[in-house]
């Protein structure tokens, strides 16, 4: 049973996923085409700003809490695990007031200084709420995925999207007539009251599923002390923040440099903002669809891998590291090759605006490196050594801004420079992220069975969506019919060769009855 923890963890975390990522789907097409690119470039200039603050905010201490919380409960020592738990709300409690002023206070600066377009200051004024609250809910959080209870986590997330997405959409809609800039300030919102539902669903979650202490297991306290406990939590806390907070602030440099960018190339600043609000709206909502998988192995690997470690059962670690990384090639090679053959057609069909799948096709190759970063450093942060993906993060993200920098500012490159760089920051972070598995544990991906089927079946699933949607184009069908039938014939021909070439084994078969059982209510 134990063994199974791990995929129905995260069974449990990508089911609520594709949920989150279907109604965010939506969100993101209701709002282009309800304030236009525009308005989505707006929001997207300030929220990566506020994804940073609360990465400084919650500090890396939910992942932090999440693994030693694991540690305790595989030592059977629940006592330990509570205490880590509370000091890690009151942490949070504390970082997420001061983060919460710190933002309204800076506020006027950051809209005097800092901003490309100063119409976005009322988006950024209206996030600044969501801080504590986020921070309160990730102690929680954090506590029960160290128990490998993942439906909390699950749950409390779905909630926070419907609200987001109806409240979101539902305020802007009715701000649109006052300005771009307050529906933009709408979107704001409806983060908030989101991140509110969630909050209260967890606190109501906790009081009723909390694990009732049994009197087993020395308290933590007694047999390390709260300084050794300040120490533990710091050791993985410390890198896990700092790997955050420099992808958050890689974001940051991009919503702030790329506009700016775009302006050097010739663009005005609203036609700036339209480009970026395409390429972040469109383009990168698109190629992160697939990356549902890869959130949800990335958060249950980190209690999952160190369960396995602290048994020193180096064996059973290999294995969920196995399992994830087979599982994010199989879902990520195949959704690179339908970007890149049906790029046009997903932006103009479900966005409405073409043009953007030129961005979505060129960055399509870089995909799958995009999804194994993320399952990766989830990984190495189960093993242990959070420092190893802040140290590989900064490599690519001076590669990724160099390349922004120079390329988004020529003329005859603008936001395809853009995507041409951002995906080769995907493609570093990862193979330097893999590069340190194998030096840990010493595992590499099986290129047959991992590696070669995927791609075989992949490339052959190009071929005939590229043939089939030329023939359907001769025939004079719409783009709606020539994306339906083509994804279809796709997914089947990528499933059958999958089967022809034993890329789908026994193992996976297995699981799929899993999938089974657990929609039956068996788990």
């Amino acid at each position: 049973m134990a063994a199974n923890s791990f995929f129905q963890g995260a069974l449990v975390l990508l089911l609520a996923g594709l949920i989150n990522r279907g109604l965010g789907f939506l969100y993101q097409i209701g709002l282009i085409r309800t304030i236009g690119p525009e308005g989505v470039g707006l929001f997207n200039t300030v929220f990566p700003v506020y994804i940073m603050l609360l990465v400084l905010a919650t500090a890396g201490i939910p992942l932090a809490v999440a693994k030693l919380v694991a540690e305790e409960s595989a030592r059977q020592n629940l006592a330990g695990a509570y205490r880590i738990f509370k000091l890690s709300l009151l942490m949070l409690v504390g970082a997420g007031l001061f983060f919460t002023l710190l933002m309204i206070a800076g506020a006027p600066y950051f809209r005097h200084y800092v901003l490309a377009n100063p119409a976005a200051y009322y988006s950024f004024i209206c996030l600044s709420p969501g801080i504590f609250l986020v921070a309160v809910c990730s102690a929680f959080r954090g506590f029960f995925q160290g128990l490998q209870q993942m439906t909390p986590t699950a749950v409390t997330q779905t909630l926070e999207q419907v609200v987001r997405v109806a409240a979101g959409l539902l305020i802007a809609y009715y701000l649109l007539p006052w300005g771009i800039e307050y529906a933009s300030a709408g979107l704001s919102a409806g983060v908030v009251l989101g991140e509110l539902a969630g909050l209260l669903l967890m606190l109501r979650l906790y009081r009723r599923d909390k694990p009732a202490l049994s009197g087993k297991g020395e308290p933590l306290l007694q047999r390390a002390g709260l300084g050794d406990i300040i120490r533990r939590m710091l050791s993985m806390a410390i890198p896990v923040t700092l790997t955050r907070f420099a992808a958050t602030l890689l974001m940051s440099l991009e919503a702030l440099l790329i506009p700016h960018r775009l302006q050097v190339a010739g663009l005005s600043v609203h036609q700036a903002t339209g480009a970026y609000g395409q390429f972040v709206g469109i383009s990168e909502t698109l190629l992160f669809m697939p990356a549902v998988v890869t959130i949800a192995l990335t958060t249950a690997l980190v209690p999952a891998v160190s369960d396995a470690v602290a048994l020193d059962n180096l064996r059973l670690a290999r294995t969920r590291i196995s399992d994830a990384i087979r599982l994010t090639i199989q879902v990520g090679l195949p959704a690179a090759f339908i970007f890149a053959a049906l790029g046009d057609e997903l932006c103009g069909v479900l966005f409405g605006y073409p043009e953007a799948g030129a961005a979505l096709r060129l960055m399509a190759p870089a995909g799958l490196f995009l999804y194994l970063q993320q399952t990766s450093t989830g990984i190495i942060q189960g093993l242990g050594r959070a420092e190893l993906p802040f140290k590989n993060l900064i490599i690519s993200s001076v590669l990724c801004l160099a390349g922004i920098y120079w390329l988004t500012g020529l003329p005859r490159a603008g936001i395809l420079g853009t995507a041409f760089a951002v995906g080769v920051g995907y493609l570093v972070l990862a193979l330097l992220n893999l590069r340190d598995i194998k030096k840990l544990t010493g595992y590499v991906p099986g290129f047959r069975d991992q590696i070669w089927a995927p791609l075989f079946s992949s490339a052959g699933m190009f071929a005939a969506v590229w043939y089939l949607k030329a023939a359907l184009w001769r025939h004079g069908l719409g783009d709606v019919q020539i994306l339906l039938l083509t994804i279809s014939a796709g997914t089947a021909v990528y499933i059958g060769l999958m089967l022809l070439s034993g890329g789908l084994n026994d193992q996976d078969r297995a699981k799929f009855k899993q999938v089974l059982n657990f929609r039956r209510g068996r788990f």
